[in-house]
């Protein structure tokens, strides 16, 4: 009975370039947690990283994303319009706790998920949560249902347009 190569061949070895993007963010994460840059502390992070990293790796396929300078372009973009938007929703925020009278219009809309990557989804739903107004609340297939401190329109098009504009581009380009 002659034996199927393609399955007794060996994974490649070596780091892949998903583990040292995710080792090199946990190691950054720690960082800035600890506040430190003493050599104890250094030395720790990074062991933890590149064990959390590894673990994370074997569980799943998410984190095997490969990296070109095109990705790294897209996601120096995205946190440039992501930190705009975050600035944007800040002072929206800071119009309605200021205002004398408070005139908003709270919803929940539906959008469409453009993105089909699990970290990708994950991202956008977080860039999404993290400027204030908004919350996602559910993801079903391709919607997700976010609640809008202030809903401008209620056709999925133009909210998706709306909530998801600014990120969609860049994600995609980075995450697919």
């Amino acid at each position: 009975m002659p034996e199927n190569r393609a399955t007794l061949q060996p994974r490649p070895s070596g780091l892949s370039q998903g583990l040292i993007l995710l080792s090199g963010f946990l190691f950054v994460v720690w960082l800035v947690v600890n506040s430190s840059m003493e050599a104890p502390i250094v030395a720790v992070g990074a062991l933890v990283s590149l064990v959390l990293a590894s673990i994370f790796m074997r569980r799943g396929d998410v984190w095997k994303i490969t990296v070109t300078p095109a990705k790294v372009l897209h996601f120096i973009a995205y946190t440039g319009v992501f930190l705009v938007e975050l600035v944007k929703a800040n002072m929206n925020m800071l119009r309605y706790v200021y205002a004398p009278r408070i005139i908003i219009h709270p919803g929940i809309v539906k959008v469409k998920m453009p993105l089909k990557s699990p970290i990708g989804r994950l991202a956008l739903a977080n860039s999404i949560a993290l400027t204030p107004g908004s919350l996602v609340m559910d993801l079903k297939g391709d919607a997700l249902f976010i609640h809008w401190l202030d809903v401008k329109t209620t056709d999925p098009e133009e909210a998706s347009q709306m909530i998801i504009g600014p990120f969609e581009k860049h994600l995609g380009a980075v995450f697919g």
